[in-house]
């Protein structure tokens, strides 16, 4: 496994991080210690240093976990955790982005990771009730004490991201590094705000559910197990990624993969497990590469409909009428 760099940052980072919401088998699903043990071995034995939790998954069990197996090397690893979502019900200091959840929530996670600092502290969705100027005021206090090093944020709209990075920017505050959002071969609404959004910014995406849609041979063929988003998109997708994967003489599982890594910007996917054997198969996506022709009908299969203004501004009319169709426009 090669390394990145984490947005503009100089933060090096594996190619694929691995996601540990299944460390712990709390929500009755995901892996007991022994299990999550190995996992982790596959990963790091592999040259991955790339870890992704958050202060609610599986109860803490997971950040318990993850502290656990790093200690050995603590500084090797790069732990990225999360804070918003309640992880104590009937109370409404338990949830949010403000500075009182937020500082409880550091709190209680360098406990449970057992060490005295987190590299990357994702704000875990946006509450749209706390200020922007609180949240990035708070974030920037926590970089000032060392006890996070760098900030990122997942499932907010892109128009709010750009409005807390020009606002740290301004303030002199520490800024975004990172995107974590849905994105896949299934999911490319973010190609409409997040994504552009992102690379003006130089901010590392870091997609869960690339793998969406792991696929299974039955008598119908292999189908996404998502079956809330069985249509007929979704499976002309599914038979598009299994020609391309038996056209290079591998699994379904890696192309998806694959496909989100060969963007034009910064992408680290996130990949979890409930099998050692499971993750091995996933992390050969890294010695494939899709050529033009599979890549374009990867492509061509899902796209969608970008919409207003974007579709609007793209047409021949509009682009006729802002003189870009003329030669001495250079892009």
């Amino acid at each position: 496994m090669h390394y990145t760099l984490l947005g503009d940052s100089g933060l090096r980072v594996s190619e694929i991080a691995l996601g540990t919401m299944g460390f712990g088998t709390e929500w009755g699903w995901g892996t007991d210690y022994e299990t999550s043990k190995r996992i982790f071995d596959v990963y790091a034995n592999a040259g991955g240093n790339f870890l992704d939790t958050a202060n609610i998954y599986t109860a803490g069990t997971s950040e318990k976990f993850c502290g656990e197996f790093v200690a050995y090397d603590r500084d090797h690893f790069v732990i990225a955790t999360k804070y918003t979502l309640q992880d104590h019900m009937h109370d409404v200091h338990y949830a949010g982005n403000h500075r009182k959840n937020m500082m409880r929530s550091v709190r209680e996670s360098l406990k449970q990771l057992k060490t005295d600092f987190i590299d990357l502290l994702w704000l875990h969705a946006w509450d749209f009730t706390t200020p922007v100027e609180e949240v990035m005021r708070g974030l920037d206090d926590l970089v000032s004490r060392g006890i996070v090093h760098y900030i990122g944020l997942s499932n907010t709209p892109a128009w709010l991201v750009s409005q807390a990075n020009m606002l740290a920017e301004l303030r002199g505050w520490t800024k975004f590094v990172g995107l974590q959002i849905e994105y896949s071969l299934i999911q490319r609404t973010p190609e409409r705000d997040l994504l552009p959004m992102a690379k003006a910014w130089q901010m590392t995406v870091t997609p869960w559910g690339a793998l969406a849609g792991k696929y299974l041979r039955g008598e119908k063929g292999r189908l996404p197990e998502n079956r809330s988003r069985l249509n007929e998109c979704s499976q002309a997708i599914t038979r598009a990624v299994v020609a391309v994967a038996d056209a290079l003489g591998v699994t379904p599982a890696q192309i998806p993969l694959q496909w989100t890594m060969q963007r034009d910007l910064s992408v680290v996917p996130i990949v979890g497990a409930t099998k050692p054997e499971q993750l091995s198969d996933t992390l050969k996506s890294l010695d494939i590469y899709l050529p033009d022709e599979h890549l374009q009908r990867l492509n061509a299969v899902s796209a969608i409909e970008l919409g207003f203004p974007h579709d609007f501004l793209l047409s021949d009319a509009v682009k006729n009428a802002l003189g870009q169709t003329q030669r001495m426009i250079v892009k």
